[in-house]
């Protein structure tokens, strides 16, 4: 029978061998994660000054070469955005480089330090803010000033066709689950998510008619508090937010997206998105960009952003996903797609 001295040796032998194999497996899970969080693209932080506006931003170019590179110049949606998105953009800074592209993207004012507030602009002020980002790029002799597109995604749809109406020298366009209309956008995303989350027809009944009341209040241009008194429950909707809405909740592109018109358009369209009714938004697209401009791709398998909707509807497996395989957070073909309709230009 081995002594106590003898086992505890054993015993220390085997904890010794299973930490160095976790070790192992830890350092490759660490080369993995690098691996995966490293793109084929040079990044330069830039700032963009133009009149009185001031853009903190990033300036993404294919791993090689000088240029000038055509540009795709990114219009974020609803939300605090930094340049990055939280490095959300980088799968997709890497499939243009691939096409020969860069890229340009700013904070949104108010974000990371950057001047301003973006809760204090209209989609009209958002349109002049990226006109006067792709007069600023065309100053630079690494970007091909006549090569210069579009993409953004979601609110960005109230603003592309402004920024075209501004800047006639735009040459494409791709639109990602764009909004057309705020008001029936958002009875449409309210009746969504009650559906997702199994809600009664009562709570349907009292969720439309708290939106009528909203509306309503909108409509005659109500104070925050009145506002607050009236649906006694805000739900964080704060006063700055109110403001925002206030401001934009008339936006309707119907109207601007003829501008659009002549121009190579990808609209791209997600099968579970239950923030924009993607039939009404392809029905109105196809109504006012007749083909071959306009390009409409689906992915069934994806939510708003783009992402597998089996991957955004687990916390944890989003989080890994973002984390470990960032690449692997889109629908299948998405980003693949998105380099070959640049290539295509």
């Amino acid at each position: 029978m081995a002594s106590r001295g003898t086992r505890r040796r054993r015993v220390v032998r085997a904890l010794s061998a299973v930490l160095a194999v976790l070790a192992v497996v830890a350092a490759g899970l660490a080369g993995l994660v690098i691996r995966q969080n490293t793109y084929d693209l040079r990044e330069e932080a830039v700032t963009v000054h133009r009149g009185e506006r001031t853009l903190d931003g990033v300036l993404a170019t294919p791993p090689t070469g000088e240029g000038p590179f055509p540009l795709v110049v990114l219009v974020h949606g609803d939300g605090p955005v930094d340049a990055t998105h939280d490095t959300f953009y980088r799968p997709l800074w890497e499939a243009f480089a691939r096409a020969g592209y860069a890229s340009l993207s700013w904070n949104k004012p108010g974000v990371d330090g950057s001047p301003g507030d973006w809760l204090d602009q209209s989609m009209d002020d958002r349109a002049a803010e990226a006109a006067d980002a792709i007069a600023w790029a065309r100053t630079r002799p690494d970007v091909d000033g006549d090569r210069i597109g579009l993409w953004g995604a979601s609110q960005a749809g109230w603003v592309l066709p402004g920024i075209v109406a501004r800047d006639p020298g735009v040459r494409f366009v791709i639109a990602v689950s764009p909004a057309v209309d705020w008001r029936r956008q958002g009875r449409y995303n309210l009746l969504a998510e009650l559906r997702r989350d199994g809600a009664s027809e009562d709570e349907v009944a009292a969720a439309l008619r708290r939106r009528e009341t909203v509306l309503e209040l909108l409509e005659r241009g109500a104070p925050y508090e009145e506002y607050v008194r009236a649906v006694e429950d805000p739900r964080g909707m704060t006063e700055r937010r109110w403001r925002f809405v206030s401001r934009n909740h008339t936006a309707d592109a119907t109207a601007a997206l003829p501008a659009l018109r002549g121009l190579p358009v990808l609209l791209v369209l997600a099968g579970h998105d239950v923030n924009v009714d993607v039939t009404e938004t392809e029905a109105v697209y196809r109504r006012l960009l007749p083909a071959p401009g306009l390009r409409v791709a689906h992915y069934p398998d994806a939510t708003h952003a783009l992402v597998r909707h089996a991957v955004e509807r687990s916390s944890l497996r989003l989080t890994l996903t973002a984390v470990c395989a960032p690449r692997a957070l889109f629908a299948e073909g998405f980003l693949a797609d998105q380099r070959e309709f640049l290539a295509s230009l």
